[in-house]
């Protein structure tokens, strides 16, 4: 069976979930088996998550969007970095 990710706002709206479950007097455990996921999963989404608006997810968004896009640009400049160095020593 393929492993389903919730996206980041789906993860929002799921802890809001729990809180009003919560909220009306469930134990904490059944809410969390009641919006279908383990107990450890909701833990690590509360650690990350927890009081997030939606504004602050598109920002999230755009800063992790921005940073893989550096990452690649730093990686591209080393491999370019290299391959000068192997040909001004001439061991090509």
């Amino acid at each position: 069976m393929a492993i389903k990710r919730s996206k980041p706002d789906e993860i929002v709206v799921r802890l809001r979930q729990v809180e009003a479950l919560v909220g009306r007097g469930l134990p904490r455990i059944d809410a969390i088996r009641q919006i279908s996921v383990t107990e450890q999963t909701y833990y690590r989404w509360k650690k990350k998550y927890d009081g997030m608006g939606t504004e602050q997810l598109k920002e999230l968004k755009r800063l992790q969007k921005g940073n893989e896009r550096l990452r690649r640009a730093v990686s591209d400049l080393t491999l370019d970095k290299l391959i000068l160095k192997e040909a001004a020593s001439g061991n090509f």
